[in-house]
């Protein structure tokens, strides 16, 4: 069966890890591009995982990276986290709409 959403599939990866998610919630604070190294500052880990961690947020496009020099940054992206907003919502109404259903067959209304 094919997938239907791969990239959501991604989206759900990268932020299943902890440590990816505060990587991403760091940059989104940040409101600004910053060096991989500040970013792996703040990880008790080697820049190399760090790296490995934004990699799978860069796949996903929950950041992008971009080389300044020798240097590169990251920068948050929170716009395809509403493509999971919009596959949540069809849930929502479902489950909004069964418990109203479950609701009237509890008050015998048919």
């Amino acid at each position: 069966m094919k997938k239907p959403h791969p990239h959501i599939d991604r989206i759900f990866k990268a932020i299943a890890d902890p440590t990816r998610r505060s990587i991403f919630h760091a940059l989104v604070i940040a409101g600004s591009a910053m060096p991989i190294n500040e970013v792996a500052e703040r990880f008790e880990m080697s820049r190399q995982g760090v790296t490995k961690h934004i990699k799978i947020l860069e796949a996903a496009k929950l950041i992008q990276i971009h080389q300044r020099g020798r240097e590169r940054f990251c920068m948050a992206s929170a716009q395809p986290l509403k493509s999971i907003s919009q596959w949540l919502q069809f849930y929502e109404q479902f489950w909004d709409q069964s418990l109203d259903r479950l609701g009237q067959h509890l008050d015998g209304v048919d």
